[in-house]
């Protein structure tokens, strides 16, 4: 009798220094880890937003192979949840609550067992650095009663920690070879500060006048006056462009600077157009080199300096004709930084 109420003692001991212990223990955690990244924000971004790609990144799934998941919404927006169910790692969801483009990422997660249900923040963050971007990963909950228990045997951050540090060293890996692969795309197709793509240009027709020899000085107030007549001409045939006003270049001659250009429109038209008073050309389809040029018009050349660099680079042919595509009306845009000018190349 006297070991039983001992036992019994000793239990009731026991259950009071528990309780004790889940009342006095840490009534919240924070647990956060970071790594440099060497990428922009832009291309570590997705990675960060989309749910799938966490979970590819992610330590949790390689916990448990025989996990299940799936994601309801739409992935990469508010609202969109993943949900799984696991043995090792439980059931729960992780939902995306906020979301700053390159910046920052919200997600609520809601786990639930045999001990009930909590939830916590998560949070990702991208700050730009000398080095890359640094990627801070953190998560943000309160205790329960058994989260306090718990907390004055092993903190979350010695749980947790390890985990993030295994993620954030996933990611950098995936997206590192990733951001080294597309620079090295980007850098291919890089010239004199132009990227410069390939195409394939759509058959397009063009209603213009052409003059075989425009002093190079002349060009502004050739296409004033012609680009006005075309556009005369075309209205009173009730066309519809299909693009921008644009300068077809056959031919130019860099030592006397003259070019026969003709100042053209695009129209929604079939190639056996005729217009009174113009001259009517068809481009057909066919692969072109294409950049953007910013800037005023009489300094196009280094974009086409670009094309011969990425021309000779890649033992291409250059045949055909020139098109200087205008996207920005000079007369409504006064800063010519920002006239944009889309030069094209046809190529073979």
């Amino acid at each position: 009798m006297r070991i039983l109420k001992t036992l019994l003692i000793i239990v009731l001991a026991l259950v009071v220094i528990v309780v004790l212990l889940g009342l006095i223990g840490a009534d919240s955690y924070r647990v956060e880890r970071s790594t440099v990244i060497t990428a922009s924000p832009e291309q570590i971004y997705p990675y960060v937003s989309n749910l799938s790609s966490q979970q590819a990144w992610g330590p949790w799934l390689e916990m448990d192979k025989n996990a299940t998941s799936r994601l309801e919404g739409t992935d990469g927006t508010i609202g969109a949840v993943w949900k799984w169910e696991g043995d090792t790692i439980g059931n729960g969801t992780q939902e995306i609550v906020a979301l700053d483009p390159n910046k920052n990422v919200g997600t609520k997660l809601t786990f639930s067992n045999w001990m009930g249900e909590s939830s916590a923040d998560n949070t990702f963050t991208l700050e730009p650095t000398a080095a890359g971007t640094k990627v801070s990963w953190a998560v943000i909950g309160k205790n329960g009663f058994v989260g306090k228990l718990k907390s004055k045997f092993m903190s979350m951050d010695d749980w947790l920690g390890p985990m993030f540090e295994k993620g954030l060293t996933n990611m950098k890996s995936m997206v590192e070879k990733e951001a080294a692969e597309a620079n090295a795309a980007l850098a291919a197709k890089t010239f004199n500060g132009y990227v410069i793509e390939t195409i394939q240009y759509p058959a397009t027709v063009f209603v213009g006048q052409r003059n075989k020899k425009v002093k190079w000085t002349e060009f502004e107030k050739f296409y004033g006056s012609t680009f006005a007549a075309v556009s005369g001409a075309i209205g009173a045939m009730k066309l519809e462009m299909s693009g921008h006003p644009s300068g077809i270049l056959y031919a130019w001659d860099e030592q006397g600077q003259t070019a026969d250009v003709m100042a053209a429109m695009p129209v929604k038209a079939d190639p056996s157009l005729t217009v009174p008073g113009m001259e009517v050309l068809t481009i057909p389809a066919c692969k072109m080199l294409m950049t953007p040029y910013y800037g005023a018009f009489d300094e196009s050349a280094l974009a086409h300096e670009a094309m011969d660099a990425m021309i000779k680079a890649n033992n291409l042919e250059q045949y055909g004709k020139v098109i200087e595509e205008y996207v920005t009306d000079p007369m409504s845009e006064k800063d010519t930084t920002k006239w944009l000018t889309n030069v094209y190349y046809m190529v073979r």
